[in-house]
């Protein structure tokens, strides 16, 4: 690990810790593994004993193994490794939840933390590490049941063996295993026991209607550390004799540097190092370097710097609009090619055009990143979505063996995908920067910190997208025709997702959550125009857009054949879509609507869309105060299947809905003018403020189905649901976010 690190300013039980595993064979799943601490001066899982549970099975693979994933304290405390990145989302505490529901364990005694870029963290389903598309319940639900029954099976084992009994005499009560004669053992006298026990391969699972955990409203395991400000983030990493690097990027994605004088940086006091690094898409910057971020920033600002930009596109987004209305005139590959010559004799005609901005991800804690280079590899400090994929591109900037580099992945505050691209862009950054560092014969770990404005400007933003419709429809709403253009930045092209995602040259992510639920017959035309500005997912991807045009034309079409909202999407519905019926209907009850008088001045709006296997509808209120619309209050119904946690499913939408709302006020936008972003803070990129938020309503319709998915689905419906009311109250239809009422 850090052998070139002073210990001596660490705990005695971490410089032990460290001093051992320097000695773990490079490779295997090691008991550094578990140890991982979460910086110096932060809590160590080493304080006290840990055992983790069981041998390694060769009939399982990595992930099915207890003992990357499990470990049981001597007094009893239970620690859980997650295998995503906890970063708002709550899977720090529903993936504890879970395995301790089948390992019936004291939820008083679980705790938890991040697992690694270690084999056993993959997704189970999809092979590599993934936090990301509102898969972790979805796709580790029956892993961590498994994981806990495991576990369970090997303490009752170890318990019969020490007791002399048949195992089917003994039970388990919350973190207890119980015998005849009313004899008891705790997990924790049993846990050095249990893990000299063959893992089983198979085990049977708890019937549902005995879960105690599962299903019930549980407080999150990290919320007394956030809400007192004891939670440490990426951000917040210090090794012994770390510095810390900040960066001075181009103005324009892509530029390069034409002339540099730094004398007056170096002069600066704190200041270690001035040195040019390369940064992501050919681009090239210059990193000072400091005792700490003060001085960092301070000494790039004392840079007198010089760009070449002859190069490189300088993207305008007037223009770039202009652009995009005309490709949308062009032919183009198809999504959907339904025959469309019924427009030319539909009673009805709808046609709109819908504009949508460059979003940024604008999280609260800016990118980080920490790198302590060692004789043979790298040890990295960084809130990561994918630790496997940015481990590998650690290992080929610095040309290590990928065993050679550790990832710890650390708390993050917020990501919405920003955390996640195929480039490992800022984790990269950061390993250039180290290597650079070294070069000047600085032998130090160093963080690299992006400001707000860093953040802001440093690209990789939801694509900006122009949508044209064109329906033909009757007097009773059944669509005749729909022929439909999409223009957008491709996300996935250039990347290693694009064999995934690119069919028939379109990307999957730009079109999903077109047409479906709704059978109607659409011609959906896609363009993919080339730009320098760096796009990726945000929080729901395509749906951010996708459900505002589907939502609010499907409302046009029921305004404009005089029919309610509501009931004319029940009826698309049909027999088909029962989870998009019963999430609409719910939230219908438990807002009144159709049923409770509004207050004078207000107006319903109505929207239902299914991302991520989850459905979401939303009936909202909305009012016009000083011309300006306001969303006063909303009522959500949440087609999730079976909820792990209720309480994190209804923080998880208030969460993306308030995202949702942000997208719809002014100021909402990334705009570029002669390639130079405009926007650099939250002074002039706006996201929704306490004084925005609504009254908000939760429900959860009953199920008992495996989980879906709960990150991103909240987001989608709210801005056209908003959309919706404003039209009612203005008679204006909104065709573009953010709102527009000109």
């Amino acid at each position: 690990m850090l052998s070139n690190v002073d210990y001596s300013e660490m705990p005695r039980a971490l410089q032990h810790m460290l001093e051992r595993d320097q000695n773990t064979e490079a490779g295997a799943l090691s008991r550094r593994s578990f140890l991982k601490f979460a910086g110096i001066g932060g809590l160590a899982l080493g304080a006290f004993p840990q055992l983790a549970i069981g041998q390694t099975s060769n009939q399982l693979k990595p992930t099915q193994q207890p003992s990357a994933f499990v470990q049981i304290a001597t007094n009893g405390e239970v620690t859980v490794v997650i295998n995503r990145l906890e970063f708002g989302q709550g899977v720090q505490t529903a993936l504890p939840m879970i395995l301790a529901e089948e390992l019936d364990a004291d939820w008083s005694l679980v705790r938890s933390r991040h697992g690694s870029s270690d084999a056993a963290y993959h997704d189970p389903l999809f092979g590599i590490h993934l936090t990301g598309g509102s898969n972790s319940i979805k796709n580790s639900f029956m892993q961590y049941r498994e994981l806990g029954a495991r576990a369970r099976a090997m303490l009752l084992a170890a318990a019969a063996a020490r007791w002399n009994v048949d195992v089917s005499t003994l039970s388990t009560r919350a973190g207890v295993v119980l015998g005849p004669d009313h004899r008891q053992l705790k997990y924790g006298e049993l846990a050095e026991a249990a893990m000299a026990l063959p893992v089983p391969e198979t085990v049977v699972l708890k019937n549902p209607k005995d879960f105690r955990l599962i299903g019930h409203a549980t407080n999150r395991l990290d919320a007394n550390a956030k809400s007192s400000g004891r939670q440490d983030y990426g951000i917040d990493m210090h090794l012994p004799g770390q510095l810390t690097a900040v960066v001075a990027r181009p103005p324009v994605f892509g530029a390069r540097l034409k002339s540099l004088d730094d004398s007056a940086a170096r002069a600066m006091r704190g200041v270690k190092a001035v040195v040019r690094v390369p940064l992501d898409r050919g681009a090239e910057g210059v990193a000072v370097v400091a005792d700490g971020y003060w001085a960092a920033k301070q000494g790039r600002d004392a840079l007198k710097l010089e760009w070449d930009t002859t190069a490189v596109e300088k993207l305008d987004s007037a223009k770039q609009l202009a652009e995009y209305r005309t490709l949308a005139t062009q032919a183009g590959p198809r999504r959907f090619d339904a025959d469309v010559t019924p427009l030319t004799s539909a009673p009805k005609q709808l046609e709109a055009e819908f504009v949508f901005p460059y979003l940024a991800h604008a999280a609260m804690e800016p990118l980080n990143c920490t790198v302590a280079l060692t004789d043979s590899g790298a040890e990295v400090w960084t809130g990561s979505q994918c630790p496997g994929l940015d481990a590998g591109a650690v290992a080929r900037v610095l040309g290590v063996k990928p065993e050679k580099v550790v990832m710890n992945v650390q708390m993050a505050g917020g990501g919405f995908g920003r955390r996640f691209s195929s480039s490992s862009d800022f984790v990269v950054e950061a390993c250039e920067i180290a290597k650079a560092v070294r070069a000047t014969g600085l032998n130090v770990p160093v963080r690299t910190l992006w400001s707000r404005e860093d953040d802001m400007r440093g690209g990789y933003y939801r694509p900006m997208h122009l949508h044209r419709a064109h329906i033909g429809f009757d007097d009773k709403g059944q669509v005749l025709a729909w022929d439909h253009v999409i223009v957008g930045q491709s996300i996935t092209a250039g990347s290693v997702f694009e064999q995934f995602q690119v069919k028939n040259g379109i990307d999957g992510t730009t079109t999903e959550g077109m047409r479906d639920p709704y059978p109607f017959p659409m011609r959906l035309t896609v363009h993919h125009p080339k730009h320098n500005v760096p796009v990726l997912w945000w929080r729901s991807v395509g749906s951010t857009h996708t459900a505002f045009v589907m939502e609010t034309l499907v409302d046009e079409i029921a305004h404009s054949t005089k029919q309610d909202p509501v009931t004319y999407r029940m009826s698309l519905f049909g027999d088909k879509h029962l989870r998009h019926r019963a999430a609409l209907q719910l939230a219908v009850d438990k807002s009144g609507y159709g049923k409770k008088r509004l207050p004078a001045g207000r107006a319903w709006g109505v929207a239902v869309h299914e991302s991520f296997s989850t459905v979401v509808a939303y009936v909202v209120e909305a009012a016009m105060e000083q011309e300006r619309p306001v969303l006063k209050r909303v009522t959500a119904g949440v087609h999730c299947n079976l909820a792990v946690n209720p309480r994190t499913i209804e923080t998880q939408v208030q969460g993306a809905a308030v995202m949702g709302l942000s997208m719809c006020l002014p100021g909402s936008a990334i705009t570029l003018k002669d390639g130079v972003v405009e926007q650099s803070n939250f002074g002039d990129y706006t996201v929704a403020r306490i004084t925005d938020m609504p009254a908000f309503e939760v429900h959860v319709v009953p199920s008992a189905e495996p989980p879906t998915g709960m990150g991103e689905p909240g987001l989608p419906p709210l801005a056209p649901a908003f959309a919706n009311a404003v039209s009612r109250l203005t008679g204006k239809r909104i065709r573009q976010l953010p709102f527009n009422l000109a």
